[in-house]
């Protein structure tokens, strides 16, 4: 296509006009090869935030993504192929779990991940805290080890929609985040340019999600699902439940940790549940078994050991230290002071700011306020109580892991503020608001 001016790709979406898929096309990869320079693409961005992308132009911009760089087919893994995507969320700890429990199922996990911004973690950060554990694995190394374990996690190389890298750092840098076209293209393009068979989209919504709305997720979630169903690739999208942290802790070890007593049947909960059910629609979706059978598979391999026996296989392949699924405390780092989390008064939990707590987490080191902070992975908040939940005062609730007596006293200040009690009986919010595709 010959060179356009990228002025009037601008001017034709701030007008509200419809661009032409070869239009998108050309000015995304000028921007990923640097010939449309950053000032320009934040414009455009900003045109698009505010007059919107319509199906046909969302569809474009996901296919110039995905055309910026490499693919990866995944052609060498016999197995049936899932990838299992979450928006973001505070102890969201499912990826780490439905791997090793999909793979325990018969079926294949290429999972490239991301690390953890602002108030929301990341699996490889959480990964990365297992003493050895690489996620920089070669796509060679990284399929040979789907095909032999049936799963690994590791990072996005460079040259995978390196366009979509590109675009983002501008779209956080100019306030234009929250677009459902945008981030429908973004989080799709990863997916699609995986071959894979079944993509599951976690679409959170709630105060510890970037949709804080069930209306808002599940607009995204629809967006998402059109697009695979544009591309030809099945998924299925659930919007979940994330006004209150999923599982209990909010941190990278104390995450593995509890990925790990999950695994060994320890713990029940929300975010065994939201495992349980992602696992059983990959299962009935790739094995043809009746939905409620695929639930009572992946159940089954939590309770039965094999999938712990996956987790094990999969840390071993990627150079860590497979004791930490039968020492978890004694191989996982651990923060030098503990504070126990205690309950000011009695009631009924009625609200949590998920977004504040993983903020308190992230401010004790373990999470970033931009890409590139370092982390310390053995800090972190563990805190039980969900909406619902009677409690007393006086009653522990969980515990903070810092470094000094002064940072846990700040978090500890900070979980109370995140709480909201009140002395009558309150209905637990759904853990699923609706699927989609």
């Amino acid at each position: 296509m010959s060179r356009l001016d990228p002025r009037d790709v601008i001017a034709a979406k701030r007008d509200g006009r419809r661009l032409d898929p070869e239009q998108l096309q050309w000015f995304v990869h000028e921007h990923a090869s640097g010939d449309v320079p950053d000032y320009q693409a934040a414009a455009f961005l900003m045109a698009a935030f505010v007059n919107g992308l319509d199906e046909v132009e969302t569809l474009a911009l996901t296919r110039a993504l995905v055309e910026s760089g490499d693919t990866l087919p995944l052609e060498g893994i016999s197995r049936p192929k899932v990838d299992k995507h979450s928006t973001g969320g505070v102890a969201d700890g499912v990826t780490m779990v439905f791997a090793p429990l999909a793979a325990s199922l018969g079926l294949a996990v290429a999972k490239l991940s991301g690390r953890g911004l602002g108030h929301t973690g990341g699996t490889l950060d959480k990964l990365e805290s297992i003493p050895g554990l690489r996620t920089d694995l070669e796509p060679d190394a990284f399929e040979r080890q789907v095909e032999e374990v049936g799963c690994a996690v590791a990072a996005q190389t460079a040259n995978l929609v390196p366009a979509d890298g590109a675009l983002y750092a501008l779209r956080d840098a100019t306030a234009t985040v929250p677009s459902i076209p945008l981030i429908a293209a973004s989080v799709m393009s990863k997916k699609l340019a995986v071959g894979t068979d079944l993509v599951l989209l976690d679409v959170k919504a709630g105060s510890g999600a970037f949709m804080k709305t069930p209306q808002d997720a599940e607009a995204l979630a629809s967006a998402c699902t059109a697009l695979a169903h544009d591309w030809g690739r099945p998924t299925r999208a659930a919007v979940t439940d994330m006004s209150q942290p999923l599982g209990d802790a909010i941190g990278n070890a104390l995450d593995v940790l509890e990925a790990v007593r999950l695994l060994r049947g320890e713990q029940h909960g929300r975010l065994r549940d939201a495992i349980v059910m992602f696992a059983g629609e990959a299962v009935s979706r790739l094995s043809g078994d009746a939905m409620g059978e695929g639930r009572a598979r992946a159940a089954g391999a939590i309770d039965g050991g094999d999938a712990l026996e996956a987790f094990r296989r999969m840390i071993e392949s990627q150079g860590g230290d497979p004791r930490v699924v039968d020492d978890p405390v004694g191989v996982l780092p651990t923060a030098p002071v503990r504070q126990t989390i205690e309950a000011t008064a009695s009631g009924s939990l009625a609200g949590v700011d998920a977004e504040a707590l993983g903020r308190a987490s992230a401010d004790l080191g373990a999470g970033r306020r931009k890409k590139g902070d370092p982390i310390d992975p053995a800090v972190g908040i563990v805190i039980h109580p969900k909406v619902g939940d009677r409690i007393e005062a006086g009653q522990a609730m969980g515990e903070v892991h810092a470094r000094s007596d002064a940072d846990a006293e700040a978090c500890l200040a900070s979980i109370q503020a995140a709480l909201t009690f009140v002395d009558h009986d309150v209905e637990p919010p759904p853990l699923v608001y609706g699927w989609f595709g």
